[in-house]
C-alpha cells in the first residue's frame, strides 16, 4: 500500500491558522494556542502586530515567552544562506520584537497540522514541537509522511524538509540542541 501524504492544494493553502508571514519559509507547528482574546477563535495565518509577541507573554506566561525566545534564537542561529533575514537583526532579542511572525518575516507559528508539498516553488521548512504532539498527529493521521528518527527527540522527513524536534523551551531544545535543529534545517538546504 503506498504512503499517504498531505499535499498543499490551491485550496488548503489557505487553510494556514496562526500568527505569522502568508509567505512563510519557515513554520513552527504547535499544538496549543496561547489564552488570549481573539486567538480561540482564529480561521486564518495573520501577522503578528507591533507589540504581539511581548503581550501574548505578559498575558500568557513564561511557556509562551520561551516559545518565542527559542524561535528568535533558532533564526539568528541559522546561516543566512538558509534564513537571509536573521541578518536584519543585531541580536536575536531584537529580531524576536521587531520581526519574528511579522508580515514579510518569512516566519509562521502555526496552530494547525502541516500542510507539506514537496513541489513549493520556494522551499519551505517545517518544524513541529515536541516529540508528544508529532505524535498524536500521527495517532491521527494528520501526519502521513515517512520518518527517520535520529534519537528519542529528532526525527527528519528530507523530502518535505520537516524536523520534530523538542519542544521551544529552554529546558528541553536547549542552546546546544538549537544548534543542531539548525545544522538539520541547513542540511536540507544544501540537498535541495
Amino acid at each position: 500500500m503506498p504512503e499517504k501524504t498531505h499535499n498543499i492544494t490551491e485550496d488548503s493553502a489557505q487553510n494556514h491558522i496562526g500568527l505569522g508571514c502568508s509567505d512563510f519559509s519557515l513554520a513552527a507547528y504547535i499544538e496549543h494556542r496561547p489564552a488570549m482574546p481573539g486567538m480561540e477563535y482564529l480561521n486564518q495565518l495573520q501577522p503578528a502586530a507591533s507589540g504581539e509577541i511581548h503581550a501574548i507573554g505578559q498575558a500568557c506566561g513564561n511557556g509562551w515567552r520561551k516559545v518565542f525566545n527559542v524561535y528568535a534564537k533558532l533564526i539568528y542561529a541559522l546561516d543566512s544562506k538558509v534564513f537571509p533575514h536573521s541578518t536584519n537583526a543585531p541580536s536575536w532579542q531584537s529580531f524576536r520584537d521587531d520581526f519574528l511572525l511579522r508580515q514579510y518575516s518569512q516566519t509562521a507559528l502555526l496552530f494547525n497540522p502541516p500542510n507539506l508539498d514537496a513541489s513549493d516553488t520556494v522551499p519551505r521548512y517545517h518544524i513541529i514541537m515536541g516529540r508528544t504532539y508529532a505524535k498524536k498527529l500521527i495517532h491521527e493521521e494528520k501526519l502521513t509522511v515517512p520518518l527517520i528518527w535520529l534519537d528519542n527527540e529528532f526525527a527528519i522527513n528530507s523530502e518535505h524538509r520537516l524536523v520534530i524536534c523538542p519542544y521551544f523551551d529552554y529546558r528541553q531544545l536547549s542552546n546546544s540542541k538549537i544548534d543542531r535543529l539548525a545544522n538539520i534545517l541547513a542540511g536540507f538546504a544544501r540537498h535541495a
